[in-house]
Parts: structure tokens; sequence; C-alpha cells
């Protein structure tokens, strides 16, 4: 006897990337959402640790790329040095700070992205001692 019912065709599913876990709202990112006093503890911690870094990073970028014209300022025989036929000021200020400035800027956002992370964790390991 043939089937009553007509076969359907197979469910198509999109798939667009890996699967997302969804974290449940726990009781320390409740308090982060609904603005408590511990939430706003908790923000301020990461956001005074982002600060610090960067501090860090901008007396880094001080020291070494803002400090140039005063050393060719007290040193005026470096200006007169050439280095691959290109003068030393050149050279540093020209050439070399570009790549400097990415290095920075790949170290800023390299541990800014840990800073998060590491509050993430933070939360998480606060949520589970909750439960």
């Amino acid at each position: 006897m043939p089937d009553p019912q007509p076969a359907r065709p197979p469910v198509r599913v999109r798939v667009t990337g890996p699967p997302r876990r969804r974290h449940k709202p726990g009781a320390r990112t409740g308090d982060i959402d609904e603005q408590t006093a511990l939430g706003e503890v908790y923000l301020d911690s990461l956001l005074r640790e982002q600060l610090t870094l960067a501090g860090q990073i901008l007396g880094v970028l001080a020291l070494t790329v803002g400090s140039l014209p005063l050393v060719f300022r007290l040193f005026p025989g470096l200006s007169d040095v050439h280095v691959l036929w290109l003068p030393l000021p050149w050279l540093l200020l020209g050439v070399l700070v570009y790549p400097w400035l990415l290095f920075l800027g790949f170290r800023f956002v390299r541990r800014a992205e840990r800073n998060e992370h590491d509050f993430v964790l933070l939360l998480q390991v606060l949520d589970e001692d909750e439960v």
C-alpha cells in the first residue's frame, strides 16, 4: 500500500559560521547592566586598567619619538650624520617612526583585548561562585 503522506523535502539550514555560545546573564553582569554600585566597581576597575595601559603606551611614545627633536637640538652634529645616503634625522623621523608607531598600536590593541578578556573571565568566575 502506498504511503498516504507525501515525502517532505529536507529542511534547509543556512550555515554562516561556527555556532555562538550564548552567555546566560548572571548576577555579576546583571549588576553591570542595572548600574549598581558593585557593577560600577567592576567597570571602574576595567577602565582604570585600560587608562593605565594607554598612559604606558603614550609614555613610551613620548620618550622615544617625542625626545628625538630634543636630542637633535642638544647634539647638532647628529644632523650631519648620513646613513645609506639619508641624513639621520630624516631616517629616524621620516622612515623608522612609522614601523614603531605600528608596533605600539599593535601592542596597545593586543593588551587592551587581553584586559577585556580577563575582565570577562573574572565575571564568569564570579558568576560560577554565586551558583
